[in-house]
């Protein structure tokens, strides 16, 4: 079975809550092994806040992530100190021990102790310190591993959207976008979704930055002299796969998303406002273009109902099945012909696969 590391991200978030929620579920332990790196302390905590449901939760604890039993809620103890957990506050405190559970889970990943690893939210101020100066998980990930270069891949069932330009002010994106960074985004989005999603043509949607993509001119040049020569660029290289550039609102508005196996948006909010508000509560975020398989909820650490078991486990749960769904695409080599299988969570029966129909 697949062992997927679990770093527990902000605790004085629902990073626990929903790890514990989405491992309550037996039917989880029959898909991996989970391995939580946290502290006892730190976990007992978390379970107090669970009423009824913290007495169907049993931790087996271990010290070496090697020692992860099947079946089990496996929790590997990082440090033994007594922390304070303020529900719903941002302090130095939950950062730091953030970034520790952080470190331990993707030591054993570079170590091959864990397949996977999927991270709980964190507060991307407080985790700052000397050995984390990063704008999130997925530049630290590419720097821990390496890689020249990453897609922030948003994963849903109807829904993948990759984002050019990532985390950084609005004010510098139309410098940002290039036709070379177009290109890249674009090469790591049809590799992943032939490597990691079993699609073997895919067809892509690329949005424009400007108002009506531009209008011919009208409201911007970019989509003339960047985006649509990044298309063209990157279809005589991979053949014909990318299109647009599209108007993102009429786009997404008339759900023309549905004929394609994902979209490059240019920007942040341009790719995560549409697919949050489609996929919120089963959405994942993975980060395409490392050698190692990383999924996460597509939500933050939710100060505001934190501690009052009130947290939805369903992204994170998704989170979870996508990371296997990956590792096992990846590793086994699985050659699918036209009608690709993806997966997609039902409530009762747990993970399941259908078929993918064709694009329009």
């Amino acid at each position: 079975m697949i062992k997927i590391g679990i770093s527990i991200g902000d605790i004085n978030g629902i990073g626990l809550e929903i790890i514990l929620k989405t491992f309550a579920d037996n039917r989880m332990l029959n898909r991996c092994i989970p391995i939580i790196y946290a502290s006892t302390q730190v976990v007992e905590q978390h379970l107090k806040t669970l009423g009824e449901l913290a007495n169907e939760i049993q931790i087996h604890k271990i010290n070496d992530a090697s020692k992860a039993e099947k079946g089990k809620i496996n929790l590997l103890n990082c440090w033994n100190d007594n922390v304070n957990i303020e529900f719903g506050k941002s302090t130095k405190i939950a950062g730091k021990y953030a970034l520790l559970s952080l470190q331990y889970a993707v030591d054993d990943l570079k170590t091959n102790k864990t397949n996977a690893i999927v991270t709980a939210p964190i507060n991307k101020h407080n985790i700052q310190s000397d050995t984390f100066k990063f704008v999130g998980h997925t530049e630290y990930l590419q720097d821990q591993f390496d890689a020249s270069e990453n897609l922030m891949f948003l994963v849903g069932d109807t829904l993948k959207v990759g984002i050019v330009t990532g985390h950084i002010p609005l004010k510098e994106v139309a410098n940002t976008i290039t036709e070379e960074k177009i290109i890249a985004k674009l090469r790591l989005m049809a590799q992943s979704l032939k490597q990691d999603f079993s699609i073997d043509k895919p067809k892509i949607a690329v949005m424009g930055l400007n108002p009506h993509a531009g209008d011919n001119g009208l409201i911007g040049k970019e989509e003339q002299t960047t985006i649509r020569n990044a298309i063209d660029r990157a279809n005589s290289e991979l053949a014909n796969f990318a299109f647009g550039p599209y108007p993102p609102d009429g786009f997404f508005g008339a759900a023309q998303y549905l004929q394609f196996d994902a979209v490059l948006a240019m920007y942040h909010d341009q790719g995560l406002i549409p697919f949050k508000t489609l996929c919120f509560e089963s959405g994942v975020n993975f980060t395409a273009g490392l050698p190692i398989v990383r999924t996460s909820p597509d939500h933050g650490t939710s100060y505001d109902i934190a501690g009052k078991n009130k947290a939805n486990p369903n992204s994170f749960r998704c989170a979870v099945y996508q990371a296997i769904y990956i590792y096992q695409n990846r590793n086994e080599n699985i050659q699918l012909e036209h009608n690709a299988l993806v997966p997609v969570l039902n409530e009762e029966n747990g993970f399941q696969r259908r078929k993918r129909e064709d694009p329009i």
